[in-house]
Formats: structure tokens, C-alpha cells, sequence
């Protein structure tokens, strides 16, 4: 117990060096608090020697590095002995490290060129240090790029190593990578896809940041609790899994774990939630099975559409990418003007209710929709975005030989000006669709309301009467909260205000902010209806070993086989008045799913004797109904 405790306390001091991200800036410290992490303390007097020797040779090499390329330099890290074929270490003599350079900023010349530059310079230094330095250089861009092709050996190679030196960037891909590989362990069939985010990957990390990380979990064949219940339950585990992991790795920065079921990660894809946009955007898949990456592809491409909150954000952007053109007008030339008028003028055509288009279709979009039919924009302000685009087209192919500090000057005033009158179109598509928005809102609430009151017993309900029926039959029984009947009063109220044209953007503004809790406990409410009144739909058998069920939809029913398999085996069959079961034949869930979701409450369930015979037909003789299940 006392040898537990020691080896934990050597541990921690171990560890300091790496508290809070901080550069570790004396790797002849770190390795000896590694060893002593590792119980190598008490080494013969010749192994001791030999440490010495290592941690005096990585002290004089990291300084001569960091001397020339600080600014590239994102950490060092001391790798395992290499092994050949036969698992045995090739050089007992090496010293393996690994030097991780940042590329993000490289502009004039290629990564390849980069890396291979450095290459040539940092192993010239390595070889003036000590014969037996054998440094391998990976550049930033190379280990995303291994991700995103789910080849992930520089992320097993860097979680292998231990820091020397460091910015930050090192302990985030070793705490990760570790992380990744507990929860695959144990959770392989749920998760869907890791991937590390946040303003590591954004190039915005400070020592202090945290290490954010996604994990994508797939609810889609749940059996045995509620998307709920999964979803707290697998979110609880791998969050205390990234303690271990930070205690193991002695890694200080927070683990900042976010855990999504795929059912709610989907829906805020197609809304487009800001914070999914940038995750899909800037996140690096450390494991994925096919789905983030199709994701990322389809944003690229422009066809997930934003939802309000990133169309404000994309509109905003303009402004600020115009002032940093004035401020370093020379270095970044057309780039940011081209995107800050095409990313306002795509959101213009989105808040229309139009997908974003390719930079190439976004001014014939505009002209066709804005200055054609609408009439809402002038031709000159098209005619400018287009004159952007071809040239910032031209200088990038170098069709254009010369594109003076005049002409920049004069696209750049008539870019603010384009700004200025996309402002104000915004404004002018707003009042356009604001009234359409109160009446879409009014007619989806009425929609849900129908089928509330339907699970309550009331069908063929009249428009007229479903307030009044929705305070008695729900709200008054407490399955919703009283403040829902005002928030019906307001939508009501609005929908009226829109017939006669009195509608005010106030009243607009709150009934869409008062309206999108109502929907959701609407939407809820229906679910849990509709689940109650499925399971007693539900028929469970047991037939040998094997438990199936029989769900009774009217005149069919669907027979699944056997509920524990990963693999459900789905068959249905016709129900005829005498309750016999024909016709029986494979089935797939998507054909069980739109059975479900077509019947609002299922029908009262009679078993009839034609039916128990033909359960035992396809179950066999000892087919048994399970009761009170």
C-alpha cells in the first residue's frame, strides 16, 4: 500500500511540468520526474549514467532549436526505442525524438516544402549535437491529414511519447488519443465518431485553453432504455473515463468532454446550431465510421443550411474581414474582400429560405431573386460582387499580371458600400418573412395541439375550440405548465394581427422566442404519448432462450425475433377478423418505423386463439406470452 502511495506521489511531481499546458522548458528535469513516475529511480549506477547522459544531449539539442524556430516549434517529445520486425530494439544506443512544427501559417511556400526544409536543418542540428540523435519531424497539417484518412499512427506514436517541450498542442493529442482508445475499448459499438475541436484546432490556444472533444454516439437501435437514459448514462462513464486519462497522462488542461446521441446531433445539423457548424467545420476526427466526415464535406460544399444565429454571424463577419483587409491591405490582397462579400450575400439568400450557393451562382442567385423578382436590390451592387469574384478568380489563376494599390482602393470603398446595402436588404427580407414566420408558427402549434388532444380522446377537434379544450384536457390535469395557455393566447393573438395587418416585429419577436419552448414540450408530450400507448401494443414472447415481441397495429402486426440480437430480425404479417396471422414476410425497420409513426394511438389489443396458434407457427410449440414484462 505504501509502495501505491509512493509511486502516486512521485507521479504527481511528474506531472507539474505539464500543469495547465505550460511549456516544459527543461527537459533534463521532465525525464528525470518521468523516471521517477516510472519506478526507475533506483537504477544500477551505469543506466543512471546513461540518463544523465540523454537528458544533457536533449537539453543542448531543444535549445539550439527553439534558438531558430521557436515560432514553428509546438513540442518535443522523447519516443520509445524502435523495434525491428522481430520486436527487438534496433539502436540500444538512439535517442528518438519527435519535433511537431506548426505549418497553419505557411504562405510562402508549401507544407511539403516546409517540412522538408526543416527536415534538412533540424537533422543537421540533431547530427552537430550527438551522433546517436535520431529526430523525426511531422508537421501539424500531416497529422490532421492522417485523420481525416482514419490512419492514426502519428496520433499512437505522439501518445507514446513523453514531453519535453511543449505548447500545448502535444498533451492535447496524447490525452485525446488515450481517451479515445478507453472508451472505444469498452463503447466501440455506440460511438460513432471522437473528434477534437475547440481553439486548439482553431489555432487560438492559450497555455491555459481547455482540450475539447466530441464524441457522436448512435442511439438509432436502442432497445433497453430510453435515448435519455443512454445518452446520461454513456456520458457519465466517459466523462469519469477523461479523469483516468488525465491522471494517467498527469495532463493538468481541462478535458472538456461534449457527448451527443446521433438522433440529437442530427437535428442540430439540419438547423445548423452554431456551435455543430464550427465542430463540423474545424474538428479533427480522431476515430470515425463514415458519418463526420461526410458532414464536414456536405458544409464545405454549402448544403447545410445556417440557422438564424449563424446567418447574424455570417453577416457580421463582413464588416470585421473589411477592416482587417485596411489593416494588412498589401499581404492578404483580394482574399478577405472576395469572402466578405460573398459570405453576407449567401446568408442574404439563405434568410430568403433558399440553400447557400456556390460562390460561382451567387450573383445570378442575387440578381434573379433580389433585383428581378423582388425588385428589393440595384444592379450595381451585383455588378460589383461579380467584378470581386472574377478578379479575386484571375489574381489566384495569374491570369492578372497587375492589380494596383488604386484598384484595391476603389473595390475596397464599393465593397463598404455593398455592405452597407446588404444591411439594408436584410432588413427588407425581414419584413417579407417575418409575417410568413408567425404564420408558419401558428399552424405547426395547431398541428401538434390536434394530436395532444387526440392522445387525450378528442378527435375532429374544431380550430375555434382548441384552446379552450387544451386548457381543460392538459393543462388543467398538470401534464403541462399553465404559462404554456398564455404562450397559445400570444400565437393566437399574432395569427389574428397577421389577417388584418397589425402585425408589429415586437409581437413577431416574442412569439417566436415564446414559441420554440411550447413546440418542444408539444413534440415531447407526443412522443411520450405515443410510446405509452405503443407498449400496449406490445405482446412479449418467450420461445426457448429467446425473448421476441408482437406488436398489433390494426390489420397487420410486426413480429421482431428476437429483441437481445445486434442484428434485429423483422418480419410482418396480415391480421384477419378471426385474429389468424398471414402472409408473414421480412420486413426492414425502416418499413416497422413508418408503420409506428402513421397510427397516433394504436389500437386495444385482443389476443384470439387464431392468433396464439399462429404465434406458435412462426415461434414454434413452446412459445410462451410474457406478462407484466
Amino acid at each position: 500500500m505504501t509502495k501505491k502511495k509512493d509511486e502516486k506521489k512521485a507521479a504527481d511531481k511528474s506531472s507539474k511540468k505539464y500543469s495547465k499546458g505550460l511549456p516544459v522548458n527543461n527537459p533534463g528535469d521532465a525525464m528525470k520526474k518521468q523516471a521517477e513516475a516510472l519506478g526507475l529511480a533506483n537504477l544500477p549506477a551505469d543506466a543512471k549514467k546513461r540518463l544523465e547522459s540523454i537528458k544533457k544531449i536533449v537539453d543542448k539539442f531543444q535549445k539550439e532549436l527553439l534558438k531558430k524556430f521557436e515560432e514553428y516549434v509546438m513540442g518535443v517529445t522523447l519516443l520509445p526505442p524502435k523495434k525491428n520486425d522481430k520486436g527487438v530494439v534496433a539502436d540500444k544506443d538512439a535517442i528518438n525524438l519527435l519535433v511537431l512544427i506548426d505549418d497553419t501559417d505557411s504562405k510562402r511556400m508549401s507544407k511539403l516544402e516546409l517540412k522538408e526544409k526543416l527536415t534538412s536543418i533540424i537533422k543537421e542540428l540533431a547530427k552537430n549535437t550527438d551522433k546517436n540523435l535520431d529526430v523525426e519531424i511531422v508537421i501539424l497539417s500531416e497529422v490532421w491529414q492522417g485523420c481525416y484518412d482514419a490512419k492514426y499512427d502519428l496520433l499512437e506514436l505522439i501518445a507514446s511519447g513523453a514531453e519535453v517541450f511543449d505548447k500545448g498542442m502535444l498533451a492535447a493529442i496524447k490525452i485525446s488519443q488515450i481517451h479515445k482508445v478507453m472508451t472505444l475499448k469498452k463503447f466501440e459499438k455506440y460511438i460513432v465518431s471522437y473528434v477534437l475541436a475547440g481553439s486548439l484546432v482553431q489555432g487560438k490556444a492559450t497555455p491555459e485553453s481547455d482540450i475539447d472533444v466530441f464524441l457522436v454516439i448512435d442511439d438509432t437501435d436502442v432497445k433497453k432504455m430510453t435515448r435519455a437514459e443512454l445518452k446520461d448514462k454513456l456520458r457519465a462513464i466517459i466523462t469519469g473515463m477523461g479523469l483516468e486519462a488525465a491522471e494517467l497522462t498527469g495532463i493538468r488542461n481541462k478535458l472538456n468532454i461534449q457527448v451527443y446521441i446521433l438522433t440529437d446531433f442530427w437535428e442540430n445539423i439540419k438547423e445548423a446550431n452554431p456551435i455543430i457548424f464550427t465542430f463540423l467545420r474545424d474538428g479533427i476526427p480522431f476515430y470515425d465510421r463514415g458519418i463526420f466526415m461526410p458532414w464536414k464535406q456536405l458544409l464545405k460544399m454549402g448544403k447545410i443550411k445556417p440557422s438564424p444565429e449563424a446567418i447574424d454571424m455570417m453577416m457580421s463577419s463582413g464588416e470585421q474581414m473589411l477592416n482587417r483587409v485596411e489593416l494588412r491591405i498589401k499581404e492578404i490582397g483580394m482574399e478577405d474582400i472576395f469572402y466578405a462579400l460573398l459570405m453576407p450575400s449567401q446568408a442574404a439568400i439563405m434568410l430568403y429560405g433558399i440553400p447557400p450557393p456556390t460562390p460561382k451562382e451567387t450573383p445570378g442567385l442575387l440578381r434573379e431573386i433580389f433585383v428581378k423578382k423582388e425588385k428589393l436590390l440595384e444592379e450595381k451592387y451585383v455588378k460589383t460582387l461579380e467584378e470581386v469574384i472574377q478578379v479575386r478568380k484571375d489574381l489566384e489563376h495569374g491570369t492578372m499580371k497587375k492589380f494596383t494599390g488604386t484598384q484595391l482602393d476603389r473595390l475596397l470603398k464599393e465593397s463598404h458600400d455593398y455592405l452597407h446595402r446588404i444591411t439594408e436588404l436584410f432588413s427588407q427580407i425581414d419584413r417579407i418573412k417575418e409575417a410568413e414566420t408567425v404564420l408558419d408558427t401558428y399552424e405547426h402549434v395547431i398541428s401538434l395541439l390536434r394530436e395532444v388532444l387526440l392522445s387525450q380522446g378528442e378527435s375532429d377537434v374544431v380550430e375555434a375550440d382548441i384552446t379552450g379544450l387544451f386548457k381543460k384536457k392538459v393543462v388543467s390535469k398538470g401534464l403541462l405548465a399553465e404559462k404554456y395557455v398564455r404562450v397559445l393566447a400570444e400565437i393566437v393573438k399574432a395569427k389574428k394581427d397577421y389577417d388584418n395587418k397589425k402585425l408589429t416585429r415586437t409581437e413577431v419577436n416574442k412569439v417566436q422566442k415564446d414559441s420554440r419552448a411550447f413546440i418542444k414540450e408539444l413534440i415531447e408530450f407526443i412522443q411520450r404519448s405515443r410510446g405509452k400507448e405503443l407498449g400496449k401494443a406490445k405482446i412479449r414472447v418467450k420461445y426457448g432462450e429467446k425473448f421476441g415481441e408482437v406488436i398489433l397495429l390494426g390489420d397487420e402486426a410486426f413480429l421482431v425475433h428476437d429483441i437481445d440480437s445486434d442484428k434485429l430480425r423483422i418480419s410482418k404479417a396480415s391480421i384477419n377478423k378471426a385474429g389468424e396471422l398471414s402472409k408473414v414476410k421480412e420486413a426492414s425497420m425502416e418499413e416497422f418505423e413508418k408503420a409506428i409513426t402513421k397510427i397516433s394511438i394504436p389500437p386495444k389489443v385482443f389476443i384470439k386463439e387464431k392468433t396464439f396458434e399462429r404465434l406458435k407457427d412462426v415461434f414454434g410449440e413452446d412459445v410462451e406470452i410474457s406478462v407484466n414484462y
